[in-house]
């Protein structure tokens, strides 16, 4: 009996240090030096090599100057207690949750407003609330308001989307997009 004990503790260490040790350590050293920028979050960083922003979480954009994201529910860049990120963030309300409806209501009005027609991307958040990208059809409704108020060509905002899209991830799995911050940030070196 003792000695099923001790091999059953010599396993469990054995275990334990192969996968809260070795595996830990070897797949963020795999990381580290295969995919960095990834490992790191995808972080985006401006000229003076400040980070802006991640590729791979939304960001709110109000102005009339820029690409309307997504919605979010969690709005980190609002209110009193704001901090300096647009970061997005997502909810669990049922369909039917009138204040699900009533965000959803206010959107639709707002994108109205704005001039700009409603789309499922424009209207309602990702399942995660943190998709950074919306469709390239919600992209071009949107250039008619961003020509007008940067007094560009729509063209150039055609080409700009054009050259901003990502294709479907192997060639097949989900829909073209385009990644709103990197869209702004593109938009923002044309003038």
């Amino acid at each position: 009996m003792i000695k099923d004990v001790i091999i059953g503790i010599r396993s469990t260490l054995i275990l334990w240090i192969l996968t809260a040790l070795i595996y830990p350590f070897l797949m963020i050293f795999l990381g580290q030096t295969v995919f960095p920028y990834q490992a790191n979050g995808s972080l985006i960083k401006d000229n003076q090599d400040k980070i802006i922003g991640s590729a791979l979480i939304g960001q709110t954009f109000t102005s009339d100057r820029y690409f309307n994201s997504r919605p979010s529910v969690i709005n980190y860049s609002e209110g009193e207690n704001a901090q300096p990120t647009g970061i997005s963030g997502a909810s669990n309300l049922a369909p039917s949750n009138p204040d699900l409806i009533k965000r959803v209501e206010k959107t639709i009005v707002d994108l109205q407003k704005a001039q700009i027609q409603s789309t499922a991307d424009l209207v309602y958040t990702s399942g995660s609330g943190l998709d950074p990208h919306i469709s390239v059809e919600s992209a071009r409704l949107q250039i008619p308001r961003i020509a007008a108020s940067r007094n560009l060509d729509s063209n150039q905002l055609e080409i700009l989307i054009t050259k901003h899209t990502e294709h479907r991830f192997l060639g097949i799995f989900g829909e073209p997009g385009v990644n709103v911050l990197k869209l702004n940030l593109a938009l923002d070196q044309t003038q």
